[in-house]
């Protein structure tokens, strides 16, 4: 088998390639350290590494305020920043249609009422990566919905701080740029150091020392999840068009050398299909070097029906899930385990990348499991509240509690209740 196409493989596999999708103790240790460095040393610790990590010159700024990005932004040619604009607007609006289903609500109970309500965090801590690959769409995916939820602080922290990316910036509505990448970047999110605030929520991709930094410090701040590899698996039938299956795979295998390719097929010879439009296209493909080591990590099965085709998807629970099918609607409705799901050959995945609406921040490394993709609710918080207006109409929940703190063993939670058995406790 030639290594530049995607392997068939035998579905037990999935699960050893869940486990190689963790953080390596080796990287947490060495993440630790960093933001040990960077808590106890400050703004100068912060610099030291900026400077080594990021190669970034001694006075090079540090922050770029509001106005800064404004700048950048008027600096802008007029192409781009409709182009950025268009596509923050598209987000902006799906963002604000699911902030319009997250509604307060209340309940009448014994003597009162009980409810919750929704609100915005303080400050939110946006990572773009920097690398091969600077992610302006990861950097509008993120900002615009934290801004769209109402969080009055937005800080975006990246070691590529070009003038796109600061224009970016301020179409997004952000209040600052931190020009900062690697675990020490998610440090001075988490505790407010080199002019950005202590920020409650950390989102964003990045790589393995981002999100070894995310989980380090998760303890202070919430983040949205800890994100691997990109990864898509393609369902195809006989019906699919090969190349467009081939340029789909490699369109996510030159993201980076760990992502992972897949392929779900019905036959063989749509696999063997599949993998002589890969060898074809990857002749023209300017990232032919990444997308080459990618397609080592991937893989391709075949399942013999539609029940073992949906058993594979679910327990694969990849980030992104495209199905190219005669009918698609076989499966859609079954597929509650994937970060995006893209029902039918025209709904490319790049198309979520790029701002079609649906956030591309998702769950990787089977984890759509149980976790879900950056939305506006990543940004708040929810806040449930009673209130007890009248004893005498409570008195049978009173009751209750009293009998069921005693079955538990804890007088006091008796007593506290018991001084509500009148009016006049």
């Amino acid at each position: 088998m030639k290594s530049n196409v995607l392997k068939i493989i035998n579905v037990d596999s999935i699960a050893d390639l869940r486990r190689e999708s963790g953080v390596a103790a080796e990287t947490l240790q060495q993440a630790a350290q960093i933001i040990e460095q960077v808590r106890s040393g400050g703004e100068p610790s912060l610099r030291m590494l900026v400077s080594h990590w990021d190669q970034r010159k001694p006075n090079d700024p540090l922050i770029y305020d509001r106005a800064a990005c404004e700048r950048e932004l008027d600096a802008l040619d007029r192409e781009t920043r409709e182009l950025l604009e268009r596509v923050a607007q598209r987000i902006r609006a799906f963002a604000q249609a699911q902030l319009g289903l997250i509604q307060p609500m209340e309940l009448a109970l014994y003597g009162g009422m009980a409810g919750q309500t929704w609100h915005p965090l303080s400050a939110a801590g946006c990572y773009v990566p920097g690398g091969r690959y600077p992610l302006v769409s990861s950097l509008l995916m993120t900002a615009v919905t934290a801004r769209v939820a109402g969080v009055p602080q937005i800080w975006v922290s990246s070691p590529a701080a070009t003038n796109l990316m600061l224009a970016a910036a301020a179409i997004a509505g952000a209040n600052g740029f931190l020009a900062a990448g690697g675990a020490h970047a998610i440090a001075a999110l988490a505790y407010g150091i080199g002019g950005a605030p202590k920020c409650d929520v950390i989102v964003g991709p990045g790589n393995r020392w981002v999100t070894a930094a995310k989980q380090l410090v998760s303890v202070d701040a919430r983040i949205d999840m800890l994100a691997g590899p990109s990864e898509l698996l393609v369902v195809a039938d006989d019906s699919a068009n090969p190349a467009t299956v081939a340029a789909d795979l490699l369109a996510q295998a030159e993201h980076d050398v760990d992502a992972r390719p897949m392929l779900l097929a019905f036959s063989e010879t749509m696999v063997a299909s599949v993998n002589r439009e890969l060898e074809r296209q990857l002749k023209l493909l300017t990232t032919d070097a990444v997308a080459r080591q990618s397609l080592r990590h991937g893989f391709a099965l075949v399942a013999r029906d539609w029940d073992q085709a949906l058993s594979f998807c679910q327990e694969i629970a990849p980030e992104h899930l495209e199905l190219h099918l005669a009918d698609p609607q076989l499966l859609a409705p079954h597929l509650t385990r994937c970060g995006c799901l893209f029902i039918g050959g025209n709904s490319a995945e790049v198309f979520g990348d790029y701002g079609a609406g649906p956030n591309h921040v998702l769950p990787t490394g089977g984890t759509a499991r149980y976790a879900s993709g950056l939305s506006v609710e990543t940004f708040l918080r929810r806040q449930t509240w009673l209130r007890i207006d009248d004893l005498s109409t409570a008195q049978p929940m009173i009751a209750d509690t009293i009998q069921l703190a005693l079955l538990e063993g804890l007088p006091a939670h008796a007593e506290s209740a018991r001084r509500r058995k009148s009016q006049k406790p």
